[in-house]
């Protein structure tokens, strides 16, 4: 017994020996699914590799370098090799390192996966779900283009691996390999895998417990990053057209793994394609965990017990229903209040407004007598100066009169004198 089974050799064929070409059967007619993320800088040659690994020209339009933050464009393909369905996604950086300020570089794409995984979820936790027919946007495998400067990993590059090295899996590949020798190349990856190292960033390590592919798994993990060259264009050499790019000096040929990586890494998808998707399960699952926590949902009590769903939901709800009867009390506290403070404002306009007339009456005649004596002593005082301003006139013109009679009686009595000379 091993786990409470046992063991037992059949007698005769039974038939569930079929399951494995019933699920066969079943992928090939549903179709897979694979989603591949490329970060890079404008120009690097993200459309070329992803066209050269697929050998298919996935149209795409040019990216500017003006644009003020990262974006992403999510482009969705049907594939179909033999009789298999491929439905493949491309998500692609835009203005990826073209902006002044670079810190928050990351930023958008930390979100997008996120977001894709929070699709998931609440696919996952409708009533009515269908998880079969579903197109699962989650990422499965990260292309990170590296520059070919030759030197070491930029900051950008740091930080923006290391954001993403606990949510999706991370393969460097080093795009352009061509513009630099093969010298310069070997002692870039060495000093690109260093840096990861003592940066503590995990990128993707093809696995070796499956042995069937353990040896080759083994011998590729050695070659990363990948110098990869990506092509569409085909170019005669002898009596074959092949995938290459041609310059003064030579052609490098895309599908030469003596010239670059790129048949490398279309192989190493193509083998781990499964595998990718199985890691890409276990991020998704750390990401659910940790949104479940959030919202209080839990398996294990406070005494270490399991509990269940229900329990938890329960639990959920008695906590909310006592948040809002809090809020609630709070809420009518304050209504009180202001209840009670308009009151005693109306209180107080009905007591002025409800005050006897006759009072009023009252207060009103006495205010009119006050203004009638300020009136009447305003008047006394004005008719006193009107009466000084009489005497004063009065004695201003008896005093001019005064100072005029004496010479006119002089001129009358030289005037008699005259007449009486005369006669």
């Amino acid at each position: 017994q091993n786990g409470g089974c046992r063991t037992l050799s059949l007698s005769a064929h039974v038939g569930f020996d079929s399951l494995p070409d019933q699920l066969i059967r079943k992928s090939i007619k549903h179709g897979f699914c694979f989603n591949i993320l490329c970060i890079g800088e404008t120009g690097i040659g993200k459309s070329a590799l992803v066209s050269s690994l697929f050998n298919t020209d996935f149209e795409d339009s040019p990216s500017t370098h003006f644009l003020s933050s990262v974006r992403l464009r999510a482009q969705t393909f049907e594939l179909q090799e033999s009789n298999v369905l491929l439905k493949l996604t491309v998500v692609k950086t835009v203005g990826f390192g073209d902006q002044v300020n670079k810190a928050d570089s990351y930023q958008p794409i930390v979100d997008y996966i996120d977001a894709q995984f929070e699709a998931y979820l609440e696919e996952e936790l409708k009533v009515i779900r269908s998880l079969f027919s579903y197109h699962d946007t989650r990422i499965h495998v990260c292309l990170y283009f590296i520059s070919p400067t030759g030197r070491s990993l930029k900051t950008i590059d740091l930080l923006t691996m290391r954001s993403l090295d606990s949510k999706v899996n991370i393969i460097p590949v080093i795009g352009k390999a061509d513009s630099i020798s093969k010298t310069e190349l070997q002692e870039y990856k060495k000093k690109i895998m260093s840096e990861l190292v003592t940066n503590g960033i995990r990128i993707y390590q093809f696995p070796t417990d499956d042995e069937t592919v353990s040896e080759i798994n083994t011998i590729t993990n050695g070659y990363l990053p990948f110098a990869v060259v990506g092509s569409m264009e085909k170019v005669k050499i002898g009596n074959k057209m092949v995938r290459a790019r041609q310059y003064p000096w030579g052609i490098v040929k895309v599908e030469n793994e003596n010239h670059c990586d790129t048949i490398k890494l279309r192989r190493m998808l193509c083998t781990n394609m499964e595998d990718l998707k199985e890691k890409t399960r276990a991020y998704y699952e750390s990401y659910r965990r940790c949104r479940l926590e959030k919202l209080g949902c839990r398996d294990i009590g406070p005494e270490n017990k399991p509990v269940s769903l229900q329990e938890v939901i329960e639990a959920k709800r008695l906590e909310f229903c006592l948040e809002m009867e809090r809020k609630e009390e709070e809420i009518k506290q304050r209504f009180v209040q202001r209840v009670n403070k308009k009151a005693a404002m109306l209180e107080e306009t009905e007591q002025q407004a409800s005050m006897p007339v006759l009072t009023k009456f009252e207060h009103l005649m006495l205010t009119h007598h006050e203004e009638e004596l300020k009136l009447g002593e305003k008047k006394k005082l004005l008719e006193d100066e009107i009466a000084q301003f009489i005497e004063k006139k009065a004695t201003e013109s008896i005093q001019s009169q005064v100072s005029v009679s004496p010479p006119v009686v002089t001129l009358k009595a030289q005037g008699l004198q005259k007449v009486s000379a005369c006669a």
